[in-house]
């Protein structure tokens, strides 16, 4: 699809769009209460819900998707909607956690790209909208590096002795070694994931450290580079001469959180009125011009500022969208890339 053609659409769209933003701006008043991904929604987009329907939003947020999982299986009732990645948005609907709310018959769903209606479990999306996207590649010191282009370069630089850093994750980290051997990220096979796992280990006298506070230490130049998020590029934009994000050429993953209310959500209006109120172009541009992350909303590109709409580390073209891999839910298997997770950190 072309620009053009996308902005055509998106005119469309947004006309439809109109008759959510009719609908959400009647006063409902009451509570809403998020819990979220740490800093992974702009304010301001919480601010202006408030201020159309009269609802009040509290936001508390997590680190993991695990520590979201954990505390709503414990029994936290307080909370309306949650911030699943695609692969916990199939658990928690496997685990009847999740309300349905009819959001993909919504008149303005059609401004959400169908490929990012990714879960198994939820084709028709009548249960979660699709929320935010990104890439998890390199993020570079250019005073300290000429050029960086893939993870090869990546691992160059550590065998000339330049620090560099990959992230604290199990599957994020052996998924390298699964993209460089030409294998898939959710592979099961124990032999496919053993051998990711030895590129990592083969590699792992030349890393400084496996962690995900990385991005100061690249922007003082302690460290030459590090595997880390899309988001990389709110530290760019702020030091353009120093820093820059990279998607791997040889393929990276991607991650996409999606906005699902709870079956024991206490304000079950007010989450269906947020879900519709996200729904609106102006406001997922809003999250994106914030977050510097991607959007499902085609809708949305026509009101994203240019620098960030044309960034294709942000917005990549199809051909590197098709190398992108998304982790799915391995159940029981998951348990393979534990044990090669250990070996990988305890090995000397």
């Amino acid at each position: 699809m072309t620009h053009k053609t996308i902005k055509r659409a998106a005119t469309t769209a947004v006309m439809v769009a109109a008759l959510t933003a009719t609908a959400v701006s009647a006063r409902a008043d009451g509570e809403l209460n998020l819990y979220n991904w740490g800093d992974y929604i702009n304010p301001e987009v919480l601010t202006r819900f408030t201020e159309e329907t009269g609802i009040k939003v509290n936001l508390d947020t997590y680190g993991s998707n695990e520590e979201m999982l954990a505390k709503i299986q414990a029994g936290a009732t307080g909370y309306d909607i949650v911030f699943p990645s695609v692969h916990m948005h199939d658990i928690m609907f496997q685990l009847g956690l999740l309300a349905k709310t009819g959001i993909g018959s919504d008149p303005a769903f059609e401004n959400i790209d169908p490929q990012f209606i990714r879960a198994e479990t939820d084709p028709k999306a009548e249960y979660c909208l699709p929320y935010s996207w990104g890439t998890v590649g390199i993020v570079y010191n250019k005073q300290k590096v000429d050029k960086i282009e893939g993870w090869a370069d990546f691992f160059a630089l550590a065998d000339e002795d330049k620090k560099v850093i990959l992230l604290d994750d199990l599957r994020e980290t052996i998924g390298i070694g699964h993209i460089m051997n030409g294998t898939s990220v959710n592979s099961t096979d124990p032999a496919e994931i053993k051998a990711a796992a030895d590129y990592i280990l083969e590699r792992k006298g030349n890393v400084s450290a496996f962690t995900y506070d990385s991005v100061p230490l690249v922007q003082a130049g302690d460290v030459a580079a590090a595997h880390w998020y899309v988001g990389a590029n709110i530290f760019v934009q702020q030091a353009p001469d120093v820093l820059a994000y990279v998607i791997p050429e040889e393929g990276a993953t991607m991650y996409q959180e999606d906005m699902c209310v709870l079956k024991s959500a206490p304000n079950m209006d007010n989450a269906n009125t947020f879900l519709r109120y996200y729904l609106q172009p102006e406001i997922a541009a809003l999250n994106v011009e914030q977050q510097l992350n991607g959007t499902a909303n085609r809708a949305a590109m026509e009101f994203i500022p240019e620098d960030i709409a044309n960034n294709e580390t942000i917005y990549p073209p199809q051909d590197v969208m098709d190398k992108l891999q998304i982790f799915e839910d391995l159940g029981r298997d998951l348990q393979l890339y534990n044990s090669e997770w250990v070996r990988v950190k305890t090995a000397q």
